[in-house]
């Protein structure tokens, strides 16, 4: 039996991966949950999976918590260091790291230098300190297996082949909610409208990312340092059926692709039995009932997020670190009436252009940098026209 524990169990991630060791209750146990604020919801996985420790962000969630559970064995601590305190705790090998945004990655990372292995489904960890995080993970002989549809798709069509006779790799993005509009209308776009995804559900920031395109930036820095490859090699391609989920193209120019019906409970399966598959009952794909699969390149000047990722990538540095700070910061502006929709890649830009980037030689190198944007784009927020 695997033990494992859920970084974020209450969210999309963290509810899927709950779902699959309820289907699956003889491979997998449950030692550990953390979580946001939701307690009731918390409280409910805590009396159905038994856990040994849980933690919530705060220490008022936590006294609260603590109330409702006083029945129950199970230790609740509270804050960053009580969260990062159960991605370490002994007893486990496998962590899902399933937190949004940065407050994933010092939890990830004392979960990495504990010597688990990690089902990252967070990609701003890697996003922030991808150097860090695989230098790390090789020195407590840890394994980083992707969850992200897309890291999941290239991670299987490079299982058996030479990662030398690659010659690019190709993900895929649905184009979001926003697509299909144009500059204009981009201009008067309603939080409630960017929130209506085509293809997956999702929490509303993950959601907001694959409307702005900033998603896919954040995961052109993900792969390349989950897969040791250039930015120069990392290419995207929109894909409005969000069937096949990447490709890989080799030296031959054959391509290797994963396809599958959008449901994040395939990746998170093969990253916690890998590397066998498990059993799902979920429906499969006809093609037949497709019919048809459509391509097409990205638009950059409707969408300039894209662009930011790669960006930072190619500057390097802390400069990634800068750029996911400032996307917090304007998405949750734009979901709060602060900011229109166009305005989320206006602060992002002019954060990156203020930041005086330097390289991450440890954590506190990237936490510093979030630090700063956050106070940087927070005043970019204020200082537009309302």
């Amino acid at each position: 039996m695997k033990t494992i524990i859920i970084l974020g169990s209450t969210g999309s991630i963290g509810t899927n991966t709950l779902d699959i060791v309820q289907r699956f209750p003889e491979e997998f146990r449950v030692v550990g949950l953390t979580a946001g604020g939701n307690i009731e919801k918390l409280e409910e996985q805590i009396r159905a999976f038994k856990p040994k420790a849980v933690a919530v962000s705060t220490e008022s969630s936590a006294a609260a918590l603590r109330q409702r559970c006083a029945s129950l064995p199970v230790e609740i601590l509270a804050g960053e260091e009580g969260i990062a305190q159960v991605a370490a705790m002994p007893g486990a090998e496998l962590v899902i790291s399933a937190i949004v945004g940065a407050a994933g990655l010092v939890p990830t990372l004392a979960a990495i230098r504990s010597g688990k292995h990690i089902a990252l489904a967070n990609k701003e960890p890697m996003v922030m300190a991808g150097k860090l995080m695989q230098e790390e993970a090789r020195k407590h002989g840890v394994r980083i297996f992707p969850v992200d549809s897309e890291h999941s798709a290239i991670f299987q069509s490079l299982e058996g082949h030479r990662i030398e006779d690659v010659r690019r790799l190709i993900l895929t993005a649905s184009g979001g909610a926003l697509w299909t509009l144009t500059e204009k209308q981009l201009q008067d776009v309603t939080p409630e409208r960017a929130l209506q995804h085509p293809n997956w559900k999702m929490g509303s920031k993950i959601t907001i990312d694959s409307a702005t395109l900033m998603n896919k930036g954040l995961e052109v820095v993900e792969a390349r340092w989950l897969f040791d490859i250039r930015e120069s090699r990392i290419d995207v391609l929109i894909h409005r059926e969000s069937i096949i989920h990447s490709l890989v193209e080799y030296e031959d120019r054959s391509m290797i692709a994963q396809l599958g019906l959008p449901d994040m409970r395939t990746p998170i399966s093969y990253a916690m039995r890998y590397p066998e598959r498990m059993p799902l009952d979920l429906p499969s794909l006809d093609l037949t009932e497709v019919g048809k699969l459509t391509f097409c390149k990205p638009d950059h000047d409707r969408f300039p997020c894209l662009n930011l990722g790669y960006e930072s990538l190619r500057i390097g540095g802390t400069l990634p670190a800068a750029m996911n700070a400032a996307n917090e910061v304007a998405v949750d502006a734009f979901l709060n009436g602060g900011i229109r929709f166009i305005e989320i890649a206006e602060v992002i830009r002019s954060t990156m252009d203020a930041h005086a980037h330097r390289d991450i030689t440890c954590l506190d190198d990237a936490l510093e940098a979030d630090r700063w944007a956050r106070e940087k784009a927070e005043s970019l927020v204020h200082a537009l026209p309302r």
